[in-house]
């Protein structure tokens, strides 16, 4: 199974603020969904409840929890990491790219078992409630980035990072 994380940051490492994205930048809403159709994603409460519509479509929605009472239409739930990732596997078999959507503690929590990050840099500094870790360039390797210049649909100049782990021992 890979691992991949996919988030979209400010230059200094904000996610999000009040449960809610800070910017509108509609490539990488469309990069997301290319990216993330047919795959399972794993997700918290909070950045579920976050969706405007509820269950992303065609999508194996994995929720996180630690709520025993919370269910939702097209998802599943999960109370662990390693139970998360057993429901996307029994979905989708052994060899499934499966992908980590938020939020922040979700987020800290999967870096270490990470395969690959899918990170778009929003070329802004702004404030929020919930950060990204920075990565150790020891462990992480940049294999690709392509910048986009903002337009009519992109408010802010953005990068398209991917990362691949160097040594992926779980450490």
């Amino acid at each position: 199974m890979k691992i991949s994380i996919i988030v979209s940051v400010s230059e200094n490492l904000v996610t999000g603020k009040n449960n809610q994205l800070l910017w509108n930048l509609k490539s990488d809403l469309k990069r997301f969904k290319d990216l993330t159709t047919s795959h399972p994603v794993i997700m918290g409460q909070k950045t579920f409840e976050s969706l405007p519509k509820g269950a992303l479509p065609n999508r194996t929605n994995i929720v996180l929890t630690n709520d025993k009472k919370f269910s939702a239409p097209n998802i599943f739930t999960a109370f662990g990491l390693l139970e998360s990732l057993e429901i996307a596997k029994s979905k989708h078999g052994e060899d499934c790219e499966v992908f980590i959507i938020g939020g922040g503690s979700i987020y800290r929590q999967f870096l270490k078992y990470a395969d690959y990050i899918y990170l778009t840099e929003v070329h802004i500094n702004i404030d929020g409630d919930t950060t990204f870790p920075e990565l150790d360039k020891d462990k992480w390797q940049l294999i690709s980035e392509k910048f986009k210049e903002k337009d009519e649909k992109n408010e802010y100049d953005h990068t398209y990072k991917e990362y691949k782990k160097i040594n992926n021992n779980n450490e």
